[in-house]
C-alpha cells in the first residue's frame, strides 16, 4: 500500500504564506504524479496543483502565480505546495494525492488525510 503524510497547514493572516509538504511511502514501484486538491466547507473538492514525474505542472483556475508545486530534487516521492498571497477564500482542507504504481504493479490514486489551512485575521 501507499501512505501519504502531509504537513504544514495552519492559521495564517491574509497576504501571508504557507508551505505544505507531502511524503509518499510504502510499496511504491513508480510515482507518475503528485498533487494537491482542496475542499472548503459546503463546496466540492477542487484541483489546486499537480506535478507529473517529468516535471509538467497544472494548476487550478486562478491559482497559478500565487501557488507553486514542486518535488524534492533527490526524491520524487515528496511534493511541496508553496502558497503565497493567501486569501480567506483559500481556507480549506488540503489533500495530497499521488498517482502511483505499487510494487505489485497495481496503479491507482492514493490520498492523504488532509491538512487544514485557515486564512483569517
Amino acid at each position: 500500500q501507499v501512505q501519504l503524510v502531509e504537513s504544514g497547514g495552519g492559521l495564517v493572516q491574509p497576504g501571508g504564506s504557507l508551505r505544505l509538504s507531502c511524503a509518499a511511502s510504502g510499496s511504491i514501484f513508480s510515482i507518475h504524479a503528485m498533487g494537491w486538491y482542496r475542499q472548503a466547507p459546503g463546496k466540492q473538492r477542487e484541483l489546486v496543483a499537480v506535478i507529473a514525474s517529468g516535471g509538467v505542472t497544472n494548476y487550478g483556475a486562478s491559482l497559478k502565480g500565487r501557488f507553486t508545486i514542486s518535488t524534492r530534487d533527490n526524491a520524487k516521492n515528496t511534493a511541496y505546495l508553496q502558497m503565497n498571497s493567501l486569501k480567506p477564500e483559500d481556507t480549506a482542507v488540503y489533500y495530497c494525492t499521488v498517482d502511483a504504481t505499487t510494487a505489485s504493479y497495481t496503479r491507482g490514486a492514493y490520498w492523504g488525510q488532509g491538512t487544514q489551512v485557515t486564512v483569517s485575521s
